[in-house]
């Protein structure tokens, strides 16, 4: 056992986020915790961490246990990124400055005492990998993205910059225990591909809070959900924690219904005994023991809690009427801010098409959503949004020109309603009594974002354009938002690195890279693989000529490279180009398969 916490009471604002609760993490193992918004999932990494203790119980981990936790963002004024980045590294650094000192004092004079003091601080520095610094260093930069900020100010950059930074950081010191909180969501998606991989070779404890569900199926063995104020274990990812739990409350239901039966058939007993008692003559006293004693069984039967379903969001997105057939038209687009985003690009969106626009952090994505509302005209190119389009726009932060305004005001200002019909349709969003008078500014991501739903349904719309919707909402309204958006029948156009949702929703994807549009005809599974396979063709690499197996795979890479080239030409017909692109499927999935083996 590494760390554990017992019978912790944890109270907030008056608030009892937990009683009694227990959890255990063995050595190696990786968990992720999961629970609705307010359940303290948070918090108790908090508990964890050091940062808070709890009002009863403890938290118990081992003696040589080195936590790593971001949990604030700290002052470094003046430093580089580099710098912040070194600090993980300052016992190494302080064994290398007192190597520098022996080194000059062995210059003047040099005596037994003197190189053995020197051969120990040298052991001590190789063995904590003090030759090894600067490459673990580029290795964490790269793969979180941050190379091009190493020698930038750290109190210049954005909060997300800091966020990646001191991940970094975190990472570099290598601790035994890792506690992340949203670990992914900063990252774009090569970053948390690689924070991935990372956590799935990390040798120690990985206790993670987070709402990206891939994530969790990649990187957790075990799911300890926070519900009620207790903590529930369950073995397995993500996924097999949602299916153990649709059979634990299966299973809850069962045994509360042939308890209640068995209840009830005692109840009805204890009646009929009393009755019988009763009409006897004289009154039968051994018929009321018998009822006096099943009413004591009674009350002895430990009860069966029923399960409770929590209320989810009563969310449905219903099309105006139908727009023409060709939504957006990009054509030759090409734009820049402060740098090149996109050069020559094309795109063609129809009606009914779920477009995924995917990309690294600054890419380019939310500026072609903008393109598509109008909010930004391209440098060169057209962007033309087609013939009785109605917009819809869920944006990642909820924008007001009143903070200050009620909730209730902000929604009536879009959908005409009396404050009853208002409060009544809030309700349904889980804005139940007084949450209604909350200010704007006051409200949390996941009520902002419940707010903006509740308005887009009753807007008259065709095109959906998403930009991070999920964002700010846990699991459950992540799932509710994803069975409303599968039963919308008009188009919709998204960015998100939640790829989880990408998976589910879209069946398009435009991916931005190097300032061109990549377009797939397939969801972001295939165009990840499609993707992938074709930057290994443009880079076939010269030592994989030298092997037998390498040779193959040279050749499935020429053949892919011509079939590409063929589909290319135009005269083709439409039954030679379904043939050939089945076949050209078929090479890929051989490809990947060559490639996964070695």
């Amino acid at each position: 056992m590494q760390i554990k916490a017992e019978q912790v009471q944890k109270m907030i604002g008056g608030h009892l986020l937990f009683e009694g609760l227990y959890m255990e993490v063995n050595a190696g193992e990786h968990v992720a915790i999961v629970g609705v918004n307010g359940s303290g999932k948070t918090t108790l990494l908090r508990l964890l961490a050091g940062m808070d203790t709890p009002d009863q119980g403890r938290i118990i981990k081992s003696k040589d246990a080195t936590i790593g936790y971001l949990h604030q963002i700290p002052q470094y004024p003046n430093h580089t990124v580099k710098a912040v980045l070194e600090e993980a590294f300052a016992a190494i650094y302080a064994l290398k400055a007192k190597m520098s000192k022996l080194e000059e004092q062995m210059q003047v004079d040099v005596t037994e005492t003197v190189l053995q003091q020197y051969g120990h601080v040298q052991e001590q520095f190789m063995q904590q990998g003090g030759y090894e610094v600067e490459a673990q260093l580029m290795m964490i930069a790269n793969g979180l993205g941050i190379t091009s900020l190493l020698e930038q100010r750290f109190d210049c950059l954005s909060g997300g910059e800091k966020t990646k930074v001191m991940l970094g950081q975190i990472l570099l010191k290598n601790p035994s225990i890792l506690l992340l909180d949203e670990p992914t969501n900063h990252l774009d998606m090569q970053a948390i591909e690689w924070l991935e991989q990372y956590v799935r070779q990390f040798t120690g404890i990985v206790i993670v809070v987070s709402h990206d569900r891939q994530f969790m199926n990649q990187t957790a063995h075990k799911i300890i959900e926070i519900e009620d104020g207790e903590a529930c274990t369950y073995h397995g990812h993500y996924d097999a924690f949602v299916a153990q739990k649709e059979a634990k409350i299966e299973q809850q239901f069962a045994q509360y219904e042939e308890q209640q039966k068995k209840i009830k058939k005692m109840q009805e007993t204890i009646k009929r005994l009393k009755q019988w008692a009763n009409e006897s003559n004289p009154p039968n006293a051994g018929l009321h023991r018998r009822a006096k004693s099943m009413e004591k069984a009674l009350a002895r039967i430990e009860r069966v809690k029923k399960p409770l379903h929590k209320k989810k969001m009563n969310l449905a997105l219903t099309m105006a009427e139908r727009s023409g057939k060709e939504v957006v038209q990009m054509m030759d687009v090409s734009h820049a801010f402060e740098k090149p985003l996109l050069k020559n690009s094309d795109l063609a969106v129809y009606f009914g098409e779920r477009l995924a626009v995917v990309g690294d952090n600054g890419s380019g994505k939310s500026t072609l959503l903008k393109m598509v509302l109008g909010e930004v005209q391209p440098n060169e190119g057209v962007c033309r949004v087609g013939s009785n389009v109605k917009i819809g726009y869920l944006s990642q932060q909820f924008e007001h020109q009143n903070p200050a305004m009620r909730l209730i005001d902000a929604f009536r200002e879009t959908v005409a309603v009396s404050e009853a019909e208002a409060r009544h349709i809030l309700a349904q969003f889980l804005f139940y009594g007084y949450d209604v008078f909350k200010k704007v500014k006051d409200l949390s991501g996941g009520e902002q974002m419940r707010l903006r739903l509740a308005q887009l349904m009753y807007e008259d719309i065709n095109l959906l354009i998403l930009d991070e919707p999920t964002n700010h909402l846990d699991i459950e309204a992540r799932e509710v938002l994803e069975e409303t958006l599968e039963s919308f029948e008009g188009t919709i156009i998204g960015v998100s690195h939640d790829r989880y949702f990408l998976q589910k929703i879209f069946t398009k994807v435009a991916w931005i890279e190097q300032q061109h549009l990549h377009v797939f005809e397939g969801d972001y599974e295939w165009a990840r693989n499609k993707r992938l396979v074709s930057s290994h063709i443009t880079t076939v690499k010269e030592k994989v000529k030298k092997s037998a197996t390498a040779k193959k795979e040279l050749s499935l890479e020429e053949q892919i490279a011509k079939m590409e080239l063929k589909l290319q030409e135009s005269t083709l017909a439409k039954e030679q180009r379904y043939t050939l692109e089945q076949q050209l499927e078929s090479l890929y999935e051989k490809w990947l398969a060559v490639d996964e083996s070695n």
